[in-house]
C-alpha cells in the first residue's frame, strides 16, 4: 500500500459554537480508529477562532492532523440562495459537503461526518467499504422512519422511497462518481432555477440528486438516538435533530457521548452548556419539532416541493 492509500480524508462542517462537540466526535473517531492509517481531518467553516483550533490539536494524535477550510469564499455567490432555504436552526455549513469534491479533486474517495456525533468503532472500516459505481455509501433515515408524516414527506414532498430516503450526516463519498455525475454543479442548478420548499436541505438535494446511486451500509455506522432498539454492531452514534445528550438526560447512548467529552478541553464548557439549559429553551425545541411536523404536511402538499416541481 503506498502512503497515499494509507491517508484517509475526513470532512467535518462547522462554526465557532458547535466546536466542543466536534473536539467529542473527533476525540471517538481517533481513540477508536487503526493505527495502520493517517487521518487528514477537514474542518469546513466560515469562521472558527484561533483560540479554538490550538484547542482542538489537543485530541489529535500522531496519525491525525486537522487542516481548516475557510468556505465563506467558495460559497459567497450562492449564500443568499442557501439563506432563503433555512429554517431557523440551520446554518450554511450544512452545504458545505456539497463542495468537497471540488475542493479537493486529489481524494477519490472520503468521509463526511455530523458533528454531533460520536464513533464508537474503526473508522478504516467504513473508509474500506467498497462503493462499485455508487456515489455514496449511508444509512436510511430513522427520523424518517419514525412518523407516516415524515414517510408522506419522503415520497410525496421529496420524490424518494421512504425506506431509501437516507440521512446525510454519515457520508463514505465516491469522489470520483460524484464528479463525474456533476452533483455540485447539478445542485447549483436546481438551487438557483427552483429554490424547492423543504426542511432538509442539504439531504433532500443529495437524496433528489444521488437517487439510485446508493450503497446502503450497515445501519450501526449511523445509529440515531431515536431508541436503543437495535440488535447489530454499533460504530457511529448520530445524535441528531433535539436528541442531544449535551442538553437532555437519559438520550439513548448518551453514556458514549459522555465517555469521550471528559477527554477533550471541552468538558467544563460542555457542562455548562447542559447545566444552562433552560425549560424556556426545551420549550423552544417543542415548537421547533412541531414546526417541522407542519413544514412536512405543508410541503406535502406544496407545488413547489421536489417531487411535483421536477416531474414537470
Amino acid at each position: 500500500m503506498n502512503k497515499s492509500n494509507k491517508i484517509i480524508p475526513i470532512f467535518f462542517s462547522t462554526d465557532n459554537n458547535y466546536v466542543p462537540f466536534l473536539a467529542v466526535s473527533i476525540k471517538s473517531l481517533l481513540d477508536n480508529a487503526s493505527k495502520d492509517y493517517f487521518y487528514n481531518i477537514h474542518v469546513l467553516t466560515d469562521g472558527i477562532s484561533d483560540e479554538n483550533k490550538i484547542k482542538l490539536q489537543e485530541v489529535l494524535t500522531n496519525n491525525s492532523k486537522l487542516i481548516f477550510d475557510d468556505m465563506s469564499q467558495y460559497v459567497s455567490r450562492i449564500k443568499e440562495r442557501l439563506n432563503s432555504t433555512l429554517r431557523d436552526y440551520y446554518t450554511t455549513s450544512i452545504f458545505y459537503r456539497l463542495f468537497i469534491a471540488a475542493l479537493y479533486p486529489e481524494y477519490d474517495k472520503a468521509i463526511y461526518l455530523d458533528c454531533d456525533i460520536t464513533v464508537i468503532g474503526d473508522i478504516s472500516k467504513m473508509f474500506k467499504i467498497d462503493l462499485k459505481d455508487n456515489i455514496f455509501g449511508a444509512v436510511p433515515d430513522d427520523v424518517i422512519a419514525s412518523r407516516e408524516e415524515f414517510k408522506a414527506y419522503a415520497r410525496e414532498g421529496v420524490g424518494i422511497d421512504d425506506k431509501k430516503y437516507f440521512n446525510s450526516g454519515v457520508l463514505l463519498m465516491n469522489l470520483v462518481k460524484y464528479r463525474e455525475e456533476k452533483i455540485k454543479e447539478r445542485f447549483v442548478y436546481l438551487l438557483v432555477k427552483y429554490n424547492f420548499e423543504t426542511v432538509c436541505p442539504d439531504q433532500d438535494y443529495l437524496n433528489v440528486l444521488c437517487k439510485d446511486k446508493i450503497l446502503y451500509i450497515e445501519r450501526g455506522w449511523d445509529r440515531m438516538s431515536t431508541d436503543e432498539n437495535y440488535d447489530g454492531p454499533v460504530y457511529i452514534i448520530h445524535y441528531n435533530n433535539f436528541g442531544k445528550p449535551w442538553y437532555y438526560d437519559n438520550i439513548p447512548y448518551q453514556k458514549y457521548f459522555w465517555e469521550y467529552a471528559i477527554k477533550t478541553p471541552y468538558y467544563d464548557k460542555i457542562l455548562s452548556i447542559k447545566n444552562g439549559f433552560t425549560q424556556e429553551m426545551a420549550e423552544k425545541h417543542i415548537k421547533g419539532a412541531q414546526g417541522l411536523l407542519e413544514a412536512t404536511i405543508k410541503i406535502v402538499n406544496s407545488d413547489k416541493n421536489f417531487k411535483k416541481v421536477l416531474k414537470k
